[in-house]
């Protein structure tokens, strides 16, 4: 049985998840992958990256790892980061939506039986200093920020391309 606030986690992350998939709600591939604004992010961009993100940072609450953080940003690494965020081709927006739900479903599994207390030290990367611990609930609260984060930048590309908001 899972606690109250084990409970909270995943209805607070899901809040946000919803709020992300409505922004794609209707949308055509092409739609999907419009640059409406100035920035380079994208809808489909957006959910690929969020589920990506999510992904790997489930995988580290698991494990106590990261091994997509990369060691050097050579050119290649920098372009891997930039396809992250746009569908590339024969990627469809129903694939990547699919991919998220899957993704989904195991981070929540992961809420529900991983202990929160577990605290885990960072990978080396240029932004973070060495000796940073997280706990698990923390990783957890970060996936729900992130995710929180780009679901309000798709909600204004949406808005953008075709008037659609998630609220109001």
């Amino acid at each position: 049985m899972t606690t109250n606030e084990r409970d909270d986690i995943i209805d607070f992350l899901n809040k946000h998840r919803y709020f992300l998939r409505s922004a794609a709600e209707g949308l055509t591939d092409e739609q999907a992958s419009t640059r409406s604004t100035v920035s380079e992010l994208t809808i489909g961009g957006l959910i690929k990256h969020v589920s990506t993100v999510e992904q790997h940072w489930a995988d580290f609450a698991r494990t106590g790892t990261r091994e997509d953080t990369p060691t050097e940003y050579t050119e290649e690494v920098l372009a891997a980061w930039a396809d992250q965020f746009r569908l590339v081709d024969g990627e469809t927006l129903a694939d990547v939506l699919a991919s998220y739900e899957k993704i989904a479903a195991a981070t929540d599994d992961l809420v529900r039986t991983l202990d929160l207390n577990a605290s885990y030290e960072l990978p080396a990367a240029p932004w973070q200093p060495p000796g940073v611990f997280w706990s698990v609930r923390r990783v957890f609260l970060h996936i729900t920020a992130e995710t929180a984060q780009h679901a309000g930048h798709a909600d204004i590309i949406r808005e953008a391309i075709d008037g659609k908001k998630s609220m109001g």
